[in-house]
């Protein structure tokens, strides 16, 4: 018989398999349903689908990282942050239309990791063009962190295991990247982002034993 995740995917209950095992405090976090409903009755009516949805974020943080390697940052950091955004719309979207599937949940996951990858690839091209070798270190420190914390997740939960919380999860990582190429303060948005994805991903690799043992052998 199938795990109480794998039966909510299947039936539409939840856009991926972490989604069913997030704690409350990260569920209380997510978009309201008052916000996403309206946009979602949109997306149905039009005949866009969750893959469309999540394409459309990957070509605009592409287009956001192709902004910022030219030294764009204000309008990379806009339309970063508004590519991003549709992250919150495409679950919902799989939900109302039936189309949750596992493979779905793949996609978005690796689609995030290409965009976040693609951004920040964008910042370090802007950086190695004024010769700041600080800062390229820390966009290759940065994006280590961000594919580690997402790497030990990944592999726990391949284990049967559970992992959703962490101090500084995409959603935090997507608005402090934002904002600090909005405001001009990269420099120090990179020291914080390298600094915390790093510590993020080490706090999960000790929180890993504990959330193994839950899983039965």
């Amino acid at each position: 018989p199938r795990a109480p995740a794998e039966r909510a995917l299947a039936t539409g209950g939840a856009t991926t398999l972490s989604e069913v095992r997030m704690s409350p405090r990260l569920l209380a976090g997510r978009a309201p349903a008052l916000l996403l409903d309206p946009v979602v009755r949109v997306l149905v009516a039009a005949g866009i689908s969750p893959a469309m949805v999540t394409t459309a974020g990957l070509i605009g943080n592409l287009i956001a990282a192709v902004l910022i390697g030219r030294g764009e940052l204000v309008a990379g950091g806009i339309v970063m942050l508004v590519a991003s955004g549709l992250d919150m719309f495409d679950g919902a979207l799989a939900r109302a239309t039936g189309r949750v599937t596992p493979f779905g949940a793949v996609l978005d996951a690796t689609f995030d990791r290409i965009s976040e990858a693609a951004v920040l690839f964008g910042v370090l091209v802007y950086e190695l063009d004024l010769g700041n070798r600080e800062e390229a270190l820390l966009v290759f420190a940065a994006l280590a962190g961000s594919l580690l914390v997402s790497y030990v997740r990944a592999k726990v939960e391949a284990m049967g295991g559970v992992m959703s919380d962490g101090l500084f999860t995409r959603t935090e990582r997507i608005v402090l990247i934002s904002a600090a190429l909005i405001t001009g303060w990269l420099r120090a948005g990179l020291w914080v982002l390298a600094v915390l994805t790093l510590l993020t991903a080490a706090q999960r690799l000790l929180m890993a034993p504990r959330a193994l043992r839950e899983v039965k052998p």
